[in-house]
């Protein structure tokens, strides 16, 4: 029954010129048709708020890196990466291997041609031989040809395979260049927040040690008791065990950075900005889920990959069917070297081949059976594709809508704790309360100044995954034509 119903697909095949591969067809999204809007989606950056830089509504894929950080500094760092970044080399590296293998399998569909020379010379024994001779020599020259026509679309389904896995190579390569953007901009701002963690700690020490000194003093004129002093050495010990912790944290995280890079930090780095100077672009529209699915590139190499699996079926599927070759040479032959080019010299030959698989132990039935398999998995792979991305986006629309209320909270408690400190002070000062009070008050302002730091941080680091996860960092400036997936590579192939 299979092998009618693959002889009547091949039939209507040989009608229409078309591979035995089926129709293919884009699996319906499995999300939502819009992204979250409601609860802590409600609220989400508007133009310009609070004096941050708008993007005008321009989508994510159309904002130029260099538009959505205005660091300088940072924007030279991504400049380097994208230059010597090593995981970016392989990507790079990986397209050009797909697009030779792609080469490879387009060459089927053409005949292969080729000039030969050659000489045998051979004795026959007396007895046996024509007029007693008993060597013989042979020369030929021409030219050779072989062809497969390829009557039910096995090399064209082949040649389909092989560009739609060079596409998503490409695509591959794509999204690794976006993803290495968004990497080194989080790595900068983790560098940028240890800088901000250590002001926060010398200035905590600094002003730890101040108190020390002044308890000490009063200790030591019998003005202040011991447990006043411990206290008081206590704020100080941590603040400077935290100072080392966050300077090996710094040094590592530099580390991490000049990895991505790919090559040592640069000394002639422009200057920077602070953390809470960096004015990423806010309120990047989100779009619709709908619009991810030609603006990600993890989700274009999925069905790209999708595109392979189903050509491989109608490989699979024209392995049923006969096999038609042809071979011939056209030259001249002549039992002398001087007598190859002479009149009458000529020779060739033609012989068409054909064969038609009878039984192969199951074997064609199975290879059917694993390419409808791959292809669900790749169904599978492009619809899990589509589901990690509408999380993504929703995710960081989650977070976009509230961190600015967060940071504008943590902001307020660091200023209400800043002043309990300074009434703390002067109450132990006046004799009014023990020294336990400024100590609390000390650590409580050291530990909101550190979550306000890792907050803004966050946030950033967020607005960064989204403009990534909405398919930005793909072009260097806004208003640049986007560049094809292979570019550097050569132009790319057609699907004809």
């Amino acid at each position: 029954m299979r092998r009618f119903s693959l002889m009547a697909m091949a039939v209507a095949m040989l009608a229409s010129g078309c591979t035995m591969a089926p129709k293919y067809e884009r699996p319906a999204a499995p999300v939502s048709a819009s992204f979250p809007a409601d609860g802590v989606y409600a609220t989400q950056p508007g133009a310009g708020d609070g004096g941050a830089r708008s993007a005008h509504g321009v989508a994510a894929a159309d904002i130029g890196w260099r538009d959505f950080f205005v660091d300088a500094r940072l924007q030279r760092l991504i400049d380097i990466a994208l230059k010597n970044n090593r995981d970016l080399r392989v990507a790079m590296l990986n397209v050009q291997a797909a697009q030779a293998q792609y080469r490879i399998a387009r060459s089927g569909l053409f005949p292969a041609l080729a000039a030969q020379g050659s000489q045998s010379k051979s004795r026959t024994p007396a007895d046996m031989s024509l007029l007693n001779h008993t060597i013989s020599n042979t020369y030929s020259v021409g030219l050779n040809a072989s062809w497969e026509i390829d009557l039910f679309g096995r090399v064209q389904s082949l040649k389909d395979q092989a560009l739609a896995k060079y596409f998503a190579t490409a695509y591959a390569r794509k999204a690794a260049e976006i993803s290495l953007v968004s990497q080194v901009a989080a790595q900068y701002l983790q560098v940028l927040q240890a800088d901000d963690l250590l002001a926060v700690t010398r200035q905590t020490l600094k002003s730890a040690s101040d108190s020390y000194g002044i308890v000490k003093l009063q200790f030591d004129h019998g003005a202040a008791s011991e447990l006043d002093l411990s206290q008081a050495r206590t704020v100080m010990e941590s603040a400077a065990a935290n100072l080392q912790a966050q300077e090996r944290a710094r040094a590592q995280d530099v580390n991490a950075l000049v990895l991505l890079l790919g090559e040592p930090m640069p000394d002639d780095l422009p200057g920077g900005m602070p953390l809470d100077g960096q004015k990423l672009l806010a309120d990047i529209p989100a779009g619709l889920p709908s619009d991810l699915l030609l603006r990600r590139p993890d989700i274009m190499e999925t069905e790209q990959n999708l595109l392979a699996a189903n050509a491989n079926i109608g490989a699979a599927r024209a392995a049923f069917f006969p096999s038609i070759s042809v071979t011939g040479s056209f030259g001249t032959l002549s039992p002398t070297l001087g007598g190859l080019f002479k009149a009458g010299s000529a020779a060739w030959s033609f012989a068409p081949a054909i064969t038609l698989p009878i039984f192969e132990g199951g074997q064609n039935l199975a290879n059917l059976d694993l390419a409808n398999i791959e292809k669900k998995i790749e169904v599978a792979q492009y619809e899990k594709a589509v589901q990690s991305a509408f999380r993504d986006v929703a995710d960081g629309l989650a977070a976009r809508g509230t961190y600015d209320q967060q940071i504008a909270a943590l902001e307020r408690d660091t200023a209400a704790q800043q002043r309990r400190l300074e009434l703390s002070a002067l109450r132990y000062r006046q004799g009014v309360d023990s020294y336990l009070g400024v100590l609390t008050a000390q650590q409580d302002l050291y530990a909101a100044q550190q979550i306000l730091i890792v907050a803004r941080t966050q946030r950033l680091a967020n607005l960064v995954s989204l403009y990534q996860a909405l398919g930005g960092g793909w072009i260097e400036r806004t208003g640049d034509v986007p560049r094809a997936v292979d570019a550097r590579d050569g132009d790319s192939p057609s699907r004809g």
